[in-house]
């Protein structure tokens, strides 16, 4: 199905995943509240670690919804219902990937919909969330089961990322306890922006938060994302203070990892890593063990056709990669407040 681009009027293909059928079109920027009912019923048949099944060498958007029933039967006020209460959710794209997205062999599903505008967004093909599918909760989590030879094999698991996970609270926590409740690792893929979506309840059934620090000096922060920079720090210290007692998850303190996006002329000051490094390490403070990973990621122009695609004005166009110098001055900075970066 093709879309009319409102920038210059031509057709554009939709991009992944179906992209374009605008099922959502009016959907509120967070839908849904965060609250979980029954999902212990059996999602299928588990299939052989040894699978043969779409995978990705590399970090990108996933490559479809291949193998995923989408719910194109509900007209827009019952798939607004189910949104509202996590049953269904928008979704780009999934993909097996290993080494990325957190440990051992994960199950990526990339969902749709983000407050932030990132300069240099890589999928800006799930800003919008009336631009993914509907997908419902037990349908991807019988993609799940699947997989779970694969990720006891692997020490691997679920990562929910976007997009902004947490602009869809409900449909995350849904996926999220299911996967828990067949022993699955969880991680969250998310800017922290929306922190306040993440209830309780959803902490304790994530393993693992990938929070991305996209700058440390708000004025920086702004220009990149278009928003504030407060809510993600605040988000991280209270993933740090979740394992304390009286925390969210004191029994089992949520794991972080921190990635930071190297970007020449917009995010590498000195200053700016400076600031990043030492929030990072203030979480360790809080609590110690917290961030136990930081990954530095160099920028790249994997993006830039789908903005071309969308129409939309990409201004990083003429920007290079980091070079190895920089990048590993960036790393060092980091490392020098003992943490463990890549």
């Amino acid at each position: 199905m093709t879309t009319m681009n409102p920038a210059t009027g031509a057709a554009t293909p939709p991009l992944g995943g179906g992209a374009g059928r605008g099922v959502f079109l009016g959907a509120p920027s967070v839908i849904g509240v965060p609250e979980v009912f029954g999902v212990a019923e059996l999602y299928g048949d588990s299939i052989p670690a040894d699978l043969d099944a779409p995978t990705a060498a590399r970090r990108r958007t996933g490559a479809g919804l291949d193998g995923l029933s989408i719910a194109d039967d509900l007209d827009r006020t019952s798939k607004l219902a189910m949104m509202r209460t996590g049953e269904l959710g928008s979704v780009h794209s999934w993909e097996l990937v290993t080494a990325v997205d957190g440990p051992g062999t994960r199950l990526t599903v990339f969902l749709n919909g983000c407050p932030l505008r990132c300069l240099y967004c890589h999928n800006p093909d799930t800003l919008n969330m009336r631009d993914g599918e509907p997908v419902t909760a037990r349908e991807l989590l019988a993609r799940v089961k699947r997989y779970v030879p694969v990720f006891r094999a692997t020490k691997g698991g679920i990562t929910l990322s976007g997009g902004e996970v947490l602009q869809q609270p409900a449909f995350a926590a849904r996926v999220l306890r299911g996967a828990k409740e067949m022993g699955v690792h969880t991680a969250v893929d998310t800017s922290g922006f929306l922190g306040a979506a993440m209830s309780d309840e959803m902490l304790a059934d994530t393993d693992l938060v990938l929070l991305d620090v996209k700058s440390g000096d708000p004025e920086t922060y702004l220009k990149v994302t278009k928003r504030a920079l407060a809510p993600t720090l605040d988000f991280g210290r209270r993933l740090a203070q979740s394992g304390l007692p009286g925390g969210a998850t004191a029994s089992r303190p949520v794991e972080v990892w921190v990635r930071f996006v190297l970007v020449p002329g917009l995010t590498d000051d000195e200053r700016n890593v400076d600031l990043v490094a030492d929030y990072t390490a203030s979480l360790n403070e809080i609590r110690p063990g917290t961030v136990s990973r930081v990954e530095v990621l160099p920028f790249h122009q994997m993006g830039r056709d789908k903005w071309t695609a969308l129409g939309r004005d990409y201004s990083l166009g003429d920007t290079q990669p980091p070079s190895v110098e920089l990048t590993e001055r960036v790393r060092e900075q980091f490392r020098s407040r003992g943490l463990a970066t890549f």
